[in-house]
């Protein structure tokens, strides 16, 4: 029996282009398809990642829109009534166009600059100071520089200035109290109540004010003990001040002032009398120094050179006529004889003398710098019935 050994092989070889027994597709076709997938999934993914880095690039990198203005607001003004008062507004322009954009340090972020001021408040003083007194000071100057009232450096400096604001000089040390009020040395016997009503004060506002350093608990308690000689501020403490300046003198009892000083007269006088008008009693009419204050210094101070000449404000008898011991130096008073009286100090020299009749506009001295005395000029007082009136408000 022959057998062919290629047709046997060819049957057990299956054709690669029929089907492979049954399965439908031979191996070489179904290797074919399954990298035919491959690539299409590899080119959905290369797509996909194109798309992504494409998205990317445009949210990171994309400049961002920036209008170059806005639309004008309505110019109309607007009326705003507050209370009684009608404000007028007028909206401004809303334009960006004419802002530059600022450049920014965060990337892809808003950069705001702030400009931040720091304000302290100011606390309020509650411990005495002091102040040396330079030249040009007065009275008023150093208790606007401090705050509190001229009265306060009298009542906290009695030892220095006695009440007198002519005795204020260059090189002093003052002591400045926190609040207005009294500066006061306790004593033996003293209590707050007695204290407290001594000053027109109250007794809490004494215990409460922080620089007096009471121990609060022993003070309810009622065992704090205050030493003689310590100092307490008063806070709304207030007393007479003294008035150093001269005492009314009637033509009638100029002997009245014999303690004033050695100008004082010892006669009863009879003489000229005043008009009731009252002329400037310089040639000058600047008020330098002090004005007129009741409490404190009840005149008025005109400047002028030293030895400009000084007038009478208006006609009367002289009373006075000399050196005054209490800070006034050479110092003239003149009783008109109609319940006015004038007074005039730091004179550089006197030209009239006791009893002597002197007539309205008439010399009677110089201006000068004498007692107690920061520079030329005159002190010039006005007196009605006892009273010390502002000079300002007659003089014409």
């Amino acid at each position: 029996m022959d057998i062919n050994l290629n047709s046997e092989i060819e049957k057990t070889v299956p054709d690669q282009n029929q089907p492979d027994d049954g399965l439908g597709e031979s191996k070489l076709k179904r290797t074919g398809k399954k990298l035919q997938l491959i690539g299409v999934n590899m080119l959905a993914v290369g797509l996909v990642v194109l798309l992504a880095v494409l998205i990317y690039q445009s949210a990171f990198s994309k400049e961002p829109i920036i209008p170059t203005s806005l639309p004008e607001p309505d110019p109309t003004p607007v009326v705003l009534q507050v209370g009684d008062t009608t404000v007028q507004k007028i909206q401004p322009s809303l334009s960006l166009a004419s802002y530059a954009v600022p450049d920014s340090g965060y990337a892809g972020g808003l950069s705001r600059k702030a400009d931040i001021q720091t304000i302290i408040p100011s606390r309020p003083r509650v411990n005495v100071i002091t102040y040396t007194v330079q030249k040009g000071d007065t009275l008023f100057s150093i208790a606007d520089d401090f705050s509190v009232k001229p009265e306060t450096l009298l009542w906290g400096n009695y030892e220095v200035l006695e009440d007198n604001p002519h005795l204020l000089s260059p090189n002093q040390v003052l002591n400045i109290l926190p609040v207005n009020g009294i500066f006061y040395n306790w004593k033996e016997g003293d209590t707050l109540s007695s204290v407290a009503g001594q000053f027109f004060a109250n007794v809490e506002d004494i215990i409460n004010f922080t620089g007096n350093r009471f121990d609060l608990v022993a003070m309810q308690e009622g065992n704090a003990v205050i030493e003689p000689g310590s100092w307490l501020v008063i806070p709304g403490g207030s007393r007479p001040i003294k008035d150093w300046g001269p005492p009314a003198i009637s033509r009638t009892n100029p002997a009245s002032a014999k303690y004033y000083g050695g100008g004082h007269c010892g006669d009863v006088y009879e003489g000229a009398y005043g008009t009731g008008s009252y002329l400037w009693p310089t040639v000058e009419r600047s008020i330098v120094g002090y004005n007129y204050n009741p409490g404190v210094h009840p005149a008025i101070d005109i400047g002028g050179a030293e030895g400009n000449p000084i007038f009478a404000t208006d006609s009367g008898v002289v009373v006075y006529a000399g050196w005054s011991e209490y800070g006034y130096g050479n110092m003239i008073v003149i009783d008109h004889g109609n319940g006015w009286q004038s007074a005039y100090a730091h004179l550089s020299a006197v030209g009239v003398s006791c009893g002597m009749s002197v007539y309205q506009g008439g010399t009677i001295g110089s201006l000068g710098n004498t007692g107690n005395s920061s520079g030329a000029h005159l002190h010039f007082e006005l007196v009605y019935g006892g009273v010390k009136v502002n000079p300002m408000d007659y003089l014409q």
